[in-house]
């Protein structure tokens, strides 16, 4: 898929969280097509100790308003500085990056959609791209508290949402491994993006299950395309560059240790 480097206008800046925000991106011309799973190199200017491109998933393409949607963390000075941009600013966005989720390809697949955290973010376009072909999904989503749990009324409109926080302040209390649903439902396949710890178990859980699963990895991506070998991970084919061969993998490729 061929890539971008595209100065993109903020249209808004939405904070959705004390730690979170929610940045709607456009442009004059039309947006380059983008799959769900895939993600940007966002340069941030401003920050002296922010030298190389921020990594940043697609969270959502709303192609009638030529929107990108980026769900962004503030956890450091290069991405407070994003959280912190007003509309009319604009971005230097290398784009689209990397291979995305598989999309179904067939009516009778059921899917499990697994996020935690700002994990989440991916599957809210992959959840809106399965709606266009008549297919929902279930979400499974998790969160330390309520409070924490993100972006939950958009993820409704695409399908069912179960919810797990850690201290059961909303849904079933305890991890999303934990939720009741894994044990009263069957599903095709699973699709996950989160914290490594959560990821892990619920590979854990897919190959307890028999069930293939796809995890969105978030190693260190500095150049987004291969070069510069940050984010490397062991696999079942060697040393691969996540940036470039994933993020999204199968967990079948991986070679994670219990």
């Amino acid at each position: 898929m061929k890539k971008f480097i595209i100065d993109l206008r903020v249209k808004s800046v939405e904070r959705i969280h004390e730690r979170y925000v929610l940045m709607k991106l456009t442009d004059e011309r039309e947006l380059p097509e983008m799959q769900p799973g895939q993600f940007v190199e966002i340069r941030v200017d401003g920050s002296p100790s922010t030298f190389l491109r921020r990594p940043i998933s697609i969270n959502y393409v709303d192609k009638r308003q030529n929107e990108l949607w980026l769900l962004v963390a503030a956890v450091g000075d290069g991405t407070r500085r994003l959280a912190s941009l007003k509309a009319g600013d604009r971005l230097n966005c290398l784009l689209p990056l990397g291979h995305g989720f598989t999309m179904p390809q067939s009516a009778d697949e059921r899917l499990l959609l697994v996020g935690g955290g700002v994990g989440v973010a991916p599957l809210l376009y992959m959840g809106a791209e399965m709606k266009q072909t008549g297919h929902e999904p279930t979400f499974l989503l998790g969160a330390r508290s309520a409070s924490d749990l993100l972006m939950i009324d958009e993820f409704r409109k695409y399908g069912r949402v179960m919810v797990t926080t850690e201290d059961g302040t909303e849904g079933e209390r305890g991890f999303v491994t934990n939720h009741s649903i894994l044990g009263q439902e069957q599903f095709t396949r699973i699709a996950t993006c989160g914290p490594t710890p959560m990821m892990k178990a619920v590979a854990r859980y897919a190959r307890g299950a028999g069930v293939d699963c796809e995890v969105s990895l978030e190693n260190l991506m500095a150049c987004g395309l291969g070069a510069c070998l940050c984010c490397v991970e062991k696999t079942t084919e060697g040393n691969l560059c996540v940036c470039k061969e994933g993020p999204v993998f199968n967990i079948k490729k991986l070679l994670w240790q219990d």
